[in-house]
């Protein structure tokens, strides 16, 4: 069977994950193929499968990207599904899970083209210290930390921002400092394991733990942010951080192409692969 993982034609930075996954596939019986969403070559036909995995390009141009998945789904089964896709390249979808009541960082939402004042957001909401970025992005893409002491570069920054996208203000929280952000990591119905993150802004490289077992507040916690996707994900990651009061917040839920972190924790590397092979199978006998 072949099974196509999605990429992208250059890689922003090397995914550790990749070559693990191919192997581990190859040594199920699978074919393994690498398919960038931003080549121009035709779609191949004779797909059983495409996961999206690094596809980490997408922002760049987020419209060729949905339409590229589209075309994928039309001649294979796409997991994620298109739809979640669609519904989560742009980080408004925050707002609607906080309304379905998930805890999640605070957030102000700006479109592209409004006149916002970040004095205004930061004095209504008694925030002293932001993270400004594009609501549809990745890694550190345009994400920048501002102050009072720093107001007017935060504003010109938000300002030139909104001239080409939408945007978004959070604030810091400072619990990152002390025991970092922690992912969460999803496979086919299960959280398999959580890793540590240290801040990334402005472009700078990641820093991750070793694999680390989830507390039952954390795995109650994803379990929260996946209702409704139980059953239609493959994979997902669920990045939460404390706030001061010590309460969970969900700072993304990642259902289009996270790192897995699969190198830190092998038994979850297995069980994407035998997900994936199942998968397969089975469209090929619906087929």
């Amino acid at each position: 069977m072949r099974i196509a993982i999605g990429t992208c034609s250059t890689l922003p930075e090397p995914d550790p994950d990749q070559q693990l996954l191919l192997d581990a596939l190859r040594a199920a019986g699978a074919e393994p193929v690498l398919l960038a969403w931003d080549d121009e070559a035709p779609i191949p036909t004779d797909l059983d499968l495409c996961v999206l995995r690094s596809t980490w390009t997408y922002y760049l141009d987020p419209e060729r990207f949905l339409d590229w998945a589209e075309r994928v789904a039309s001649v294979t089964t796409l997991l994620n599904p298109v739809d979640v896709i669609n519904w989560n390249h742009h980080k408004n979808y925050l707002a609607e899970l906080e309304a379905n009541g998930l805890p999640i960082i605070p957030t102000a939402f700006f479109d592209r083209g409004e006149n916002a004042s970040l004095e205004s957001v930061m004095s209504d909401r008694s925030w002293l210290d932001v993270i400004i970025k594009p609501t549809v992005s990745a890694s550190s893409f345009l994400t920048k930390r501002f102050t009072p002491e720093t107001m007017a570069e935060g504003q010109q920054f938000l300002a030139d921002l909104l001239q080409d996208r939408d945007g978004m203000i959070q604030p810091y929280m400072t619990e990152v400092d002390h025991s970092g952000e922690r992912s969460l990591v999803w496979i086919d119905g299960e959280v398999t394991h959580s890793i540590r993150k240290s801040p990334r802004l402005a472009d700078a490289d990641e820093s991750v733990s070793e694999a680390l077992t989830p507390t039952p507040q954390e795995t109650e916690f994803a379990t929260r942010a996946m209702r409704g996707f139980e059953t239609r994900c493959l994979y997902a990651r669920i990045d939460v951080v404390r706030n001061d009061s010590g309460e969970l917040c969900l700072s993304e839920l990642e259902l289009i192409e996270p790192s897995l972190f699969l190198m830190q924790h092998p038994p979850a590397l297995h069980r994407l692969v035998n997900s994936m092979i199942r998968e397969a199978q089975s469209a090929r006998r619906s087929a």
